[in-house]
């Protein structure tokens, strides 16, 4: 099966390794700028505008895009825009719980399907001199809410996927397309 992920991320890249041995991978610009009437929606709205971007799908048999973001009470947190956002992010989300939806949509032989997954986060306390050595030592500006799980940092716990809080709900996308694939 000749698959491609339509991603710049290297953790969805990572991810998929999961699922294919091979795969090809090419970014696609699309408006990200979208909120919702539920976070569910917005991360599937992304995600179905990261795969419409793909002009060259009809060369694989399986496109896959993917969005995610972190919300807590109401408020979005995607990609800060400067690590000052990044500060800010970060205290909010401080010792606090959030979730983190992640969308996936795929492309298999001409239909659309898309599966989203939400995992509850947990951070540690972190103090104003942590956030800032945080910031300065990470590159939080192309992650959902300045973070990543997988530096062993900033989360205290989570329920959930681990792989959707880093960016790709590999267990639901395993699912679907298990289900695409004994469809056909």
């Amino acid at each position: 099966m000749k698959v491609l992920l339509a991603s710049a991320s290297p953790r969805r890249r990572e991810l998929l390794k999961k699922l294919f041995e091979e795969f090809d991978v090419a970014a696609y610009p699309a408006d990200e700028n979208y909120k919702g009437e539920t976070p569910e929606d917005t991360v599937k709205t992304i995600a179905l505008r990261k795969l419409a971007a793909v002009t060259a799908s009809e060369a694989y048999d399986l496109v896959v895009a993917s969005d995610t973001l972190v919300y807590m009470d109401g408020k979005y947190y995607g990609k800060p825009a400067d690590e000052a956002e990044a500060v800010k992010m970060l205290g909010e989300l401080s010792g606090r719980t959030h979730t983190v939806y992640s969308s996936v949509a795929v492309r298999y032989k001409g239909e659309t399907y898309t599966a989203t997954d939400a995992t509850r986060v947990t951070f540690r306390v972190l103090g104003r001199e942590e956030i800032a050595r945080y910031v300065a030592a990470y590159d939080c500006l192309d992650k959902a809410g300045a973070y990543a799980v997988q530096d062993g940092v900033t989360v205290a716990s989570y329920e959930g996927s681990y792989d959707n809080v880093v960016g790709l709900p590999t267990e639901k996308l395993r699912s679907l397309i298990k289900g695409l694939i004994s469809e056909r």
